[in-house]
């Protein structure tokens, strides 16, 4: 199993797999641009869900390091740890890409009333967007100097879980990075939704892989119809997978997502 490391990128902390250094506990470097051997040739980067741990994607990280073999060689994993802490709302170790109102998101689940929460700009959803793309951008630099070519040649897949998946939608649309190769929408939904809907000309290149589970009670599969629907709309190249489940990853989401970066390092080549 691949142990990862705390490094820092651009403006967020994150935890690093670079299968390509073979790391174990007693020779990790501290560095991912200095390991020897071979160089990974794309980067994935997957946000964690609100209230969730800063590692908790790694162990998603880490099943497509293992159903991947030989090429989770060619691929760099970041799982970015949010800004904000939850430690004063009882939750030591919850972080948040931006503040969420419990109170009114509960009611609206009650109620099955979305619309305006669909509809609005969260509030520090512009900063976490922000935020995100210096990440993204610090890493495509780094990798680009290793490999000897253009940061906007890297090819990239972005995903997320819940308001990870928000964020990483989000950013695919309106951030200042280059659109994403592979964009992965684990148990998401709509915000900010003019700006997405005049925004979706930027997946035109990219495959976007969306999936939600039928009896989730945090975020109701109507809200992931909202989704599906927008970017159907719009034409992208979605699969999008229903399960039978509650607010969670499935293995078959999992699976598929894995053979997807399969694809990833040869993104570019027909570009």
């Amino acid at each position: 199993m691949m142990y990862p490391q705390q490094i820092r990128l651009g403006s967020l902390d994150c935890f690093s797999i670079d299968p390509s250094l073979q790391s174990t506990p007693a020779d990790v470097v501290s560095d991912t641009s200095e390991g020897g051997g071979a160089v990974p040739s794309a980067i994935v980067v997957l946000c964690h869900g609100y209230g969730a741990p800063g590692s908790d994607m790694v162990g998603v990280a880490q099943s497509w390091v293992q159903l991947l073999g030989e090429t989770a060689k060619q691929l760099w994993f970041l799982c970015p740890i949010a800004p904000l802490s939850l430690a004063e709302f009882g939750m030591p170790t919850g972080r948040a890409w931006w503040p969420l109102n419990m109170a009114r998101m509960m009611e609206a689940v009650q109620a099955q009333r979305f619309e305006q929460l669909h509809r609005e700009t969260p509030p520090g959803l512009d900063q976490a967007r922000n935020q995100l793309s210096s990440l993204i951008h610090a890493a495509q630099e780094q990798l680009g100097k290793r490999l000897g070519k253009p940061a906007a040649k890297i090819p990239l897949a972005i995903g997320g879980f819940s308001q990870g998946a928000m964020l990483t939608m989000d950013t695919a649309l309106r951030g200042d990075i280059p659109a994403p190769d592979q964009l992965f929408q684990f148990s998401g939904t709509v915000v900010c939704q003019p700006q997405w809907a005049a925004a979706t000309g930027r997946l035109e290149q990219t495959r976007v892989f969306q999936a939600h589970g039928t009896v989730d009670p945090i975020l109701p599969f109507s809200s992931a119809e909202r989704l599906r629907d927008l970017l159907k709309a719009a034409e992208v190249d979605l699969e999008f997978h229903s399960f039978y489940g509650p607010h969670t990853i499935d293995e078959y989401s999992v699976e598929t997502t894995a053979m997807m970066l399969k694809q990833l390092p040869s993104a570019k080549d027909q570009a």
